[in-house]
C-alpha cells in the first residue's frame, strides 16, 4: 500500500503542476454533455496522471472523468477526477480538488483529496487512520455529534437534486443545525477534520465519491448511499456521509421519508 500511496502522491503533484498555471487565467471553457465546465486544466491533469499510472502499474485499470474507462474489470482500478469542482476553478475559487482513488475488486482501499490551490492533502487508506497535511492547520478525526439538531450539514449545490430527491433533503435540512452550500470534495475533507457532520448529495459519479470513502471512514465517519448501502460502481449517484455514525439511521430515515 505504501508503494501505491507514493505513486498517488506523485500523480497529484503532476496534476497540480498542470492545473496551477491555468488557475485564474483566461480559459476557453466548453460545455460537456452534463453542462459542467471543462477546461484544458482538467484534460492536462488527467493525461499526466494516466501516463504515470500506466507506466507504473500497466496491469491496473483506469477510469477518469475526462478520458473514460480502461480495463475496468482489472483487480485494481484507479478512479480519477482531475478537478473536482470545475465551477469553482473557472470562477477563481481555490476550493477545487484533485481526487485519486484505488479500488480493489470494486472497493475503495486508497483515496487522496488534494487541494492544489491551498496546499492541503488528505490520504485515506482502508483500515488506517486518515493522514492530513496542510499549511493551515487541522487534525484528522471526525467529531462526536450524535443528534442532527447539532449537526453542520453541507451540500455542493441545491441544483444537483432531482425532483424526487428534494423532499428528502428538505427534511434533512430542517432537522440539522444549519446548511452550508459549496465545497465539492473539500466538504468531505472538512468532515474528516471534525468541522462538518453530514453531507447528502446526488448525481455523484464514481470519480466524485471513490476517493472520499477511505478519507472520511479513516477519520471515523461513514459514507454510504441514501439507504445506508455500500457504494459501488453501479450506485445510483446518491451519497450520504456522516462524521458520527450515530447520525446515519436518522439521516437515512429522513431522506427516505
Amino acid at each position: 500500500m505504501e508503494a501505491f500511496i507514493a505513486v498517488a502522491e506523485e500523480a497529484v503533484a503532476l496534476a497540480g503542476a498542470a492545473i496551477r498555471p491555468l488557475f485564474r487565467s483566461p480559459l476557453l471553457v466548453e460545455a460537456k454533455g452534463d453542462a459542467s465546465p471543462v477546461t484544458e486544466a482538467d484534460r492536462g491533469a488527467e493525461r499526466a496522471i494516466r501516463a504515470l499510472l500506466a507506466e507504473r502499474f500497466p496491469a491496473h485499470g483506469i477510469w477518469g472523468e475526462e478520458y473514460g474507462p480502461e480495463r475496468v474489470e482489472a483487480e485494481y482500478l484507479w478512479v480519477l477526477d482531475p478537478i473536482d469542482g470545475t465551477r469553482a476553478f473557472v470562477t477563481g475559487r481555490p476550493l477545487f480538488g484533485t481526487l485519486i482513488a484505488l479500488l480493489h475488486r470494486g472497493k475503495p482501499v486508497l483515496g487522496l483529496i488534494d487541494q492544489p490551490g491551498i496546499g492541503e492533502r488528505w490520504i485515506g487508506v482502508a483500515g488506517q487512520p486518515t493522514r492530513f497535511r496542510s499549511p493551515l492547520g487541522g487534525t484528522p478525526g471526525c467529531r462526536p455529534c450524535p443528534v442532527l439538531a447539532g449537526a453542520e450539514l453541507s451540500c455542493t449545490s441545491p441544483d444537483m437534486f432531482e425532483p424526487q430527491d428534494r423532499p428528502g433533503f428538505a427534511r434533512l435540512r430542517a432537522a440539522a443545525r444549519r446548511v452550508t452550500w459549496g465545497g465539492d470534495c473539500y466538504a468531505y475533507g472538512l468532515m474528516a477534520l471534525g468541522l462538518v457532520d453530514v453531507i447528502a448529495e446526488c448525481t455523484m459519479k464514481p470519480w466524485d465519491w471513490a476517493a472520499l470513502v477511505p478519507v472520511v471512514e479513516g477519520a471515523g465517519g461513514r459514507v454510504t448511499g441514501w439507504q445506508g448501502e455500500a457504494l459501488t460502481l453501479d450506485s445510483d449517484g446518491r451519497v450520504l456521509a456522516v462524521g458520527d455514525p450515530a447520525l446515519l439511521p436518522e439521516a437515512i430515515r429522513l431522506l427516505a421519508g
